[in-house]
């Protein structure tokens, strides 16, 4: 199958995830066929992450050998453009919020999943299809093992206070030129601007009422 030329995002309801698909390697291939169009690397991860889905079962389930597919999403303040980086409690690295599938192959929804209880943010809305798709390995104690990760833009309701869980030291609201201070990777910084690029088309469609900071 080839991925769509290309799809307008759409914004679901805050807090309204969409419908679980447990066990549906299915219904995940579809959602990262249907991810939009992105730079050839990340063109390139679609690729494997497809073809792992194919070869392998249980690829949404931990126990996936060395490699499984997780979710997860780049939190937004529409009015300010920044984006909500936690500090990774085991890594020590400042990472968008996601984590596993756990045999769900609803991937929208395991990214709004755990960006609501890492961020502990009520009435977060996420924005489909996904903007960019990311490999990376995960050093021990979690690994080591291969995320081939299905990211989300997700939108924080106006005045959003987060608060941080068991998973990281500490959450932060963090500008686009703030990023490389806080470590970004070029995966996190290709998926900043697609964040920021699907915030724009929102509020351009009138999908969206943003004010610019």
């Amino acid at each position: 199958m080839t991925p769509p030329a290309g799809r307008a995002l759409r914004l679901r309801a805050p807090g309204d995830p969409g419908p679980a698909a447990p066990g549906n390697v299915a219904v995940a291939r579809g959602h990262v066929l249907a991810a939009r169009p992105g730079r050839p690397e990340h063109e390139a991860n679609r690729r494997r992450t497809l073809e792992l889905l194919r070869r392998h079962p249980d690829a949404l389930e931990r126990s996936c050998g060395a490699a499984h597919v997780t979710g997860s999403a780049m939190v937004v303040d529409p009015a300010s453009r920044r984006f909500l980086l936690m500090l990774h409690a085991l890594l020590g690295l400042w990472l968008q919020p996601g984590g596993h599938a756990d045999g769900d192959g609803a991937l929208p929804g395991v990214a709004w999943r755990e960006a609501t209880e890492e961020t502990g943010i009520a009435g977060l809305a996420v924005a489909t299809p996904a903007i960019d798709v990311d490999i990376h390995l995960v050093p021990p104690a979690h690994g080591p093992v291969l995320h081939l990760d299905v990211r989300y833009l997700v939108l924080a309701p106006p005045g959003a206070v987060p608060r941080a869980n068991h998973e990281s030291l500490g959450l932060r609201w963090v500008a686009y030129d703030q990023l490389a201070a806080h470590g970004a990777d070029p995966g996190l910084v290709r998926l900043a601007d697609a964040a920021l690029a699907g915030l724009d088309e929102l509020a351009a469609s009138g999908r969206l009422t943003c004010r610019r900071a």
